[in-house]
């Protein structure tokens, strides 16, 4: 009955219905999740990613969390990320801008986020990082001026948004000239033009793009067994958190599995 429902709801808000309650459903959600879960167990919420190769090198303290941090790590790979001002939309718990402020050398990265629960405990997680802050927004309505930020990074968090063509036109408004934009998300197969088509409204220029769906489900294997353990301490919210996570045997793992889900990355830049 979860797996059936879930189903129904996804491909309701795939089809476009309801955006604006789609939109404040997935904060009512985000909200709760982080009144009751406010450990630092959870720092992702992405599916993660892992790249095929020699890994990349990480902190000790830093490696139970390779699976997740690999979706930001591919993001910003070969970027000018050093001394670059960065904007994280859709931020979340804050563990990937975490790992950019951690890692990559930039002046200053700023997490957005449209719950403002998760704002205050993205906030207390990762008080440790330097140059590093969260705030509550709106990623169609981005609080900031025009030109303030040298790159822009969106993981996993534009399924949620009523209308992605205004968060495009957003992040082209608030890059600098020769400013990056790098995304990651999924989507049923039959609506990856529909989103190419939505992201094109920035005016920005399409550098790549890449299907990166195996290797996502290469990072829910590697997850998994830890994240059922996890979800095992609430027996009462086990079967829709499974859902939620992507578990092995749920709606959206299946469907990355069988190709009719694609987890997509993509990146632009503007013209300078």
């Amino acid at each position: 009955m979860t797996s059936r429902m879930f189903s129904t709801v996804l491909s309701a808000f795939e089809r476009g219905a309801f955006p604006r309650s789609r939109k404040w459903a997935w904060r009512f959600l985000y909200n709760s999740l982080s009144r009751f879960w406010g450990d630092r167990d959870w720092r992702f919420m992405n599916y993660g990613y892992m790249p095929e190769g020699a890994p990349f090198p990480l902190k000790p303290e830093d490696e139970e969390e390779r699976a997740f941090i690999g979706l930001y790590q591919q993001a910003v790979e070969g970027l000018p990320v050093d001394n670059a001002r960065v904007l994280e939309v859709g931020s979340g718990r804050g563990g990937g801008s975490r790992y950019i402020a951690r890692y990559h050398k930039p002046a200053a990265v700023v997490g957005l986020d449209y719950s403002p629960e998760t704002v205050r405990l993205a906030t207390k997680l990762n008080a440790d990082a330097p140059a590093l802050s969260f705030q509550t927004g709106d990623a169609e309505h981005l609080p900031f001026a025009d030109g303030a930020f040298d790159i822009v990074v969106n993981i996993e968090s534009s399924h949620c948004y009523a209308d992605v063509a205004a968060f495009a036109r957003e992040v082209e408004r608030v890059l600098t000239p020769g400013g990056w934009f790098t995304f990651a998300d999924m989507r049923s197969k039959g609506t990856i033009g529909e989103l190419d088509r939505q992201l094109a409204a920035s005016g920005l220029t399409l550098v790549s793009q890449r299907d990166i769906s195996r290797r996502v489900v290469a990072a829910l294997d590697a997850a998994n067994e830890r994240k059922l353990k996890r979800i095992g301490r609430v027996p009462f919210m086990k079967r829709f958190m499974s859902e939620f996570a992507g578990a092995k045997g749920s709606v959206l793992y299946k469907g990355l599995t069988k190709g009719q889900v694609v987890y997509v990355a993509r990146r632009y830049r503007k013209a300078g």
